[in-house]
């Protein structure tokens, strides 16, 4: 009656439609993978033990497959490690062991009447940004599905415990590259986006790339309906690729022409994020390069003052030299903004997490 997987796999890795039919071939009504489905993205947490709520056939299935010693499926209820909070009360970082014992690193960040979550998509990166204490760790492994999604479930959960409040942001900007784990990455979202399920507006979920070309447009051809970012740093190839390695692989011009033609195929912004670095990439000239650069594309640009890393002896550009930077991308009629930073204090911010305890 019951199938059996070559291996244990998590219970959070399922698509809905997965889930359904994996039941079906049990020999279970279809009905009872709703139930289940429920139970996995609301309060995953309790499935640690048989919900009370569950009809004989699901518990029987949830007995053999989920709770016996030869279980075929686990939970991905990541365990914390530590939790750190910022002197802003507005930031929660998470250390969250995985079930391999690898760790990650997972950021709730609190805004005026909105929660944001900043999820993590691989153990280490692979691309090498040299500003970025993640890129300083290299690369481990991509996550599963399942576990980009456990991040989520875990911020909600503190959520409704502490304050009440729900989830209203989701940013991939976290450890990792997402698009160089795009079918891992895309698979989550669907479900995080599910009615069914989670029901995070993919109108809030924004995926952060350095830049990866294949990617970019794979996205535009499969109609992503998800916000991307980009993280440029510098208007030239020479810039860039001194900041960032994979500038190498794909050159400007074929970064660019990636994303206009996401521009023309999607109908959607861009958004342009630009980390600035005293003396390397915020000078008066770079920024009337950028504005040629991105002539003529629909765009925002955020500037993020460079946050500090053990293994990056630059510094974040003075406040007026950001000004100035700003203030001629606005003569050059782009829409820009100063990002908001969280949790500099505790090692939160955009390119500070390494997972490791503080």
């Amino acid at each position: 009656m019951f199938s059996t997987p070559s291996k244990p796999r998590s219970l959070h890795d399922f698509s809905f439609a997965e889930l359904e039919t994996q039941l079906v071939s049990d020999g279970l009504s279809a009905t009872h993978a709703h139930t289940l489905w429920r139970s996995l993205h609301g309060h995953a947490d309790a499935l640690q033990t048989m919900p009370a709520n569950f009809l004989g056939p699901l518990r029987r299935w949830m007995e053999k497959h989920l709770y016996s010693a030869q279980a075929e499926y686990f939970l991905d209820v990541p365990e914390i490690v530590t939790e750190t909070r910022s002197s802003d009360g507005m930031t929660r970082k998470y250390l969250l062991r995985l079930r391999d014992g690898n760790t990650i690193e997972t950021v709730l960040m609190g805004y005026e009447g909105r929660f944001t979550v900043c999820v993590s998509t691989q153990v280490g990166c692979a691309m090498g940004c040299v500003f970025c204490a993640t890129g300083q760790m290299g690369f481990t492994r991509h996550l599963r599905s399942g576990e980009i999604l456990g991040q989520v479930l875990h911020v909600q959960r503190v959520l409704r415990q502490d304050f009440d409040k729900s989830l209203r942001n989701i940013v991939l900007m976290g450890m990792g590259e997402p698009l160089h784990n795009y079918d891992a990455v895309m698979k989550a979202l669907t479900v995080i986006a599910d009615v069914r399920g989670p029901s995070l507006s993919w109108q809030r979920i924004t995926i952060s790339t350095v830049g990866l070309v294949p990617a970019i447009r794979r996205m535009a051809d499969e109609g992503c309906p998800y916000s991307l970012a980009l993280s440029l740093h510098g208007a030239t190839d020479e810039q860039r690729r001194a900041l960032i390695p994979v500038g190498r692989k794909w050159p400007m011009d074929e970064l660019i022409e990636a994303c206009r033609y996401y521009n023309r195929k999607l109908g959607k912004c861009i958004f342009i994020e630009w980390t600035l670095i005293a003396g390397t990439n915020d000078s008066p000239e770079i920024a009337h390069q950028l504005a040629k650069l991105l002539e003529g594309m629909d765009v925002h640009i955020n500037l993020i003052p460079l946050n500090p890393t053990a293994g990056y002896a630059g510094s974040a550009s003075a406040h007026t030299a950001g000004l100035e930077f700003q203030r001629i991308l606005r003569a050059a009629g782009y829409p820009v903004t100063f990002r908001q930073r969280r949790g500099i204090d505790v090692a939160a911010g955009c390119g500070q997490l390494k997972a490791q305890a503080s």
